[in-house]
């Protein structure tokens, strides 16, 4: 069974750092992960969250705005990788 996670990647990777750290402040289990070549996308790092966690991600985002996001996105890893904007 695929497990479909959410993914914020962003243009740098201080911004991930920063951005990972206020996750984890609101509660948020989050992991930085080497960017999906699927997304091919930003500076080579990205949030990993759990896909549920997503509205309050963008939240958090929209409050601590650390800047240099290229998206938000869902990702379900398996033969044929499906990646959706959020």
């Amino acid at each position: 069974m695929d497990e479909t996670f959410g993914i914020a990647a962003f243009r740098s990777r201080q911004q991930v750092f920063r951005f990972d750290s206020a996750l984890r402040r609101s509660g948020i289990n989050g992991r930085i992960i080497s960017t999906p070549r699927e997304i091919q996308v930003g500076c080579g790092l990205s949030v990993q969250f759990d896909v549920r966690d997503l509205p309050r991600a963008m939240d958090i985002y929209r409050r601590h705005n650390p800047g240099n996001l290229i998206g938000f996105y869902r990702f379900t890893p398996s033969a044929i990788p499906r990646i959706t904007p959020a």
